[in-house]
């Protein structure tokens, strides 16, 4: 399978979260949806934030890269964009579920982590691939942190923050504090080391313990590279994550644990 479409594939039929539906809320209880999609063979990309009323908002943002010379369109003129191109809205009710309106409510009392949120069963999808040809590619969908202001966009529709494919170094998708994420470039920050020669997992560490060093950011990543090496790496309480390679999968959500079993 082409890796472009493996990691939009992957977002558009995630079962924990389906992309849009069960994204988390912004303060006033509303879905706001950020997503970008990431060729490594081209460089080429497309990003859509702060969208309303879309079932799979990765869907629009591979449009963008495919049929326009943009790389990322915003609030009502990718909603314009998305309707010129025939992706049905849906009713806003229609993605959020009662798990969702929980915690809105839970973190509006004080003392709340919304970041902590972000990193538990609500938080970013994304995906990373590589194909039998080498090519990388990398795709990542989110609403953001809950009980965020309206109109805010995070790390997720950024080109080298939330996301980075480049086919000569690796694949990256990453979630967490957006905040800090865009600080440091977290996923450029990553193939930056690659690139000195570490290691996927040498390399996300480094770039994870800059980040808390740095900014005291919380976040996790999923990064492969052109030969396949895997890892999925974290300095959040914990990461829910997985990994196909080889008819075997492999999956944890604490830190240390890596179970398989067959595909």
């Amino acid at each position: 399978m082409d890796a472009v479409v493996e990691v939009v594939t992957v977002l558009e039929n995630n079962p924990l979260y389906n992309a849009g539906r069960g994204s988390v809320l912004n303060l006033k209880g509303e879905v706001e949806m950020d997503a970008l999609v990431m060729d490594g063979q081209t460089l080429a990309c497309g990003a859509v934030s702060a969208v309303r009323r879309l079932a799979n908002p990765v869907q629009l943002a591979r449009l963008i890269m495919d049929k326009t010379s943009h790389v990322c369109l915003m609030a009502e003129g990718a909603s314009k964009f998305a309707r010129t191109m025939g992706i049905p809205e849906v009713p806003e009710e229609s993605l959020i579920t009662d798990y969702a309106r929980k915690r809105w409510k839970d973190n509006l009392r004080p003392g709340a982590d919304p970041v902590q949120c972000q990193m538990d069963k609500m938080g970013t999808v994304g995906a990373v691939a590589v194909d039998v040809q080498g090519n990388l590619a990398c795709a990542t969908s989110t609403g953001g942190i809950i009980n965020k202001m309206e109109g805010r966009v995070g790390d997720t529709p950024c080109v080298g923050a939330g996301s980075y494919a480049d086919n000569h170094i690796g694949a990256v998708s990453a979630t967490g504090h957006g905040e800090a994420i865009l600080k440091i470039n977290l996923s450029r920050l990553i193939l930056f080391h690659m690139e000195q020669g570490k290691s996927p997992e040498e390399a996300s560490n480094m770039a994870l313990a800059y980040m808390m060093e740095r900014v005291s950011g919380l976040g996790g990543v999923v990064v492969v590279d052109p030969k396949g090496t895997w890892a999925a790496c974290f300095n959040s309480k914990q990461m829910v994550w997985a990994a196909a390679q080889q008819e075997q999968l492999h999956y944890g959500v604490y830190r240390g644990e890596n179970f398989t079993k067959p595909i």
